[in-house]
């Protein structure tokens, strides 16, 4: 066994989703859909508050760097996915799956401190005095103690996953190649790993749920505060969209956790996780935009514009 655990390996083989091939051209039909909506929708939100010159607000500030982690994070599993599926070819090269793991620990991470960011900035909004507290230098400085965080913490996870040596069985079942499949696959011991996850994942997940926690705990006591019903109604109304994408983002995380505890079978636990790496990013859009009414006036401008200027490119005005 140890000439065996020495021996270098080339690649990971990615099992995916289901072996029948009838149903392969719709769930590369399904996933592309969903990842050009994601791409797209976010790209538009990001487009939307960097043109207009009244959604330069740190609320907006944070949900631009929230769909630009969005569409990281999808661009880190699903390309790869859909080329694998177009090509019949499951083989990820060890060095490819270092790399993605450690931009979906990182992309991962960066939304869940992103969203506690977030709940802080509504708080302040309603409970404190808002332009005074969430200036431009605090708000860069959230964002980039978050980048520092979310950073460190992966690599330290790759880091260790790097000293693990793998046997033959060298098949991940799943679509990318999450951390904790690649340890099952693991010859090695892999005890420091499991404590290093379980420690990264109760300090980082009790960390922010907490501050979301006590943020909307805060944002509540505010609200039974207010007298009249229009101003409570107007209160709630800034933290609808946000509470949506938490409920969504911690609901999906979970349940994938509890179904990869409660069942081995890969096939499920790859099915659940399409929940918080494809269904919550491709979402994000939408709630925040269907709601919102300066971001529905900004993309209406955008669409104007853009209509407006095809014609005289055309050469046709």
């Amino acid at each position: 066994m140890e000439s065996r655990n020495k021996t270098r390996i080339s690649e990971f083989l990615l099992l995916g989703f289901s072996e029948e091939q009838g149903i392969k051209p719709l769930i590369f039909g399904l996933f592309l859909s969903m990842y050009l909506v994601t791409v797209f929708g976010n790209l538009l939100i990001i487009l939307a508050v960097s043109s207009d010159p009244h959604l330069h607000t740190p609320m907006y500030f944070f949900l631009s760097n929230l769909s630009f982690v969005d569409i990281c994070f999808t661009i880190t599993t699903i390309p790869k996915m859909l080329w694998n599926i177009q090509s019949q070819n499951k083989a990820i090269t060890y060095e490819g799956c270092i790399i993605q793991m450690y931009f979906f620990i990182l992309f991962v991470c960066l939304d869940d401190f992103l969203l506690t960011v977030m709940a802080y900035d509504r708080f302040v909004a309603i409970c404190l005095h808002y332009m005074v507290i969430m200036n431009s230098q605090l708000c860069g400085l959230l964002v980039l103690v978050s980048w520092v965080m979310s950073a460190l913490n992966s690599l330290l996870q790759s880091l260790m996953v790097l000293r693990l040596s793998f046997c033959t069985d060298l098949e991940i079942p799943h679509f990318f190649c999450e951390i904790n499949q690649m340890v099952r696959l693991a010859c090695s011991d892999t005890f420091f790993n499991d404590m290093l996850f379980y420690f990264a994942a109760g300090v980082f997940g009790f960390l922010t749920l907490t501050g979301i926690l006590y943020s909307y705990s805060k944002i509540v006591s505010s609200i039974r505060g207010i007298s009249s019903a229009q101003g409570k109604y107007k209160a709630f109304s800034t933290c609808a969209s946000h509470l949506s994408m938490v409920c969504l983002f911690y609901c999906t995380s979970l349940g994938v956790y509890l179904s990869s505890a409660a069942t081995q079978s890969s096939h499920s636990s790859a099915t659940a996780s399409v929940m918080y790496t494809v269904v919550t990013p491709m979402l994000n859009p939408f709630i925040y935009s269907l709601r919102n009414k300066d971001i529905k006036r900004a993309l209406e401008r955008i669409i104007e514009m853009a209509a407006t200027k095809g014609p005289t490119v055309l050469g046709l005005k």
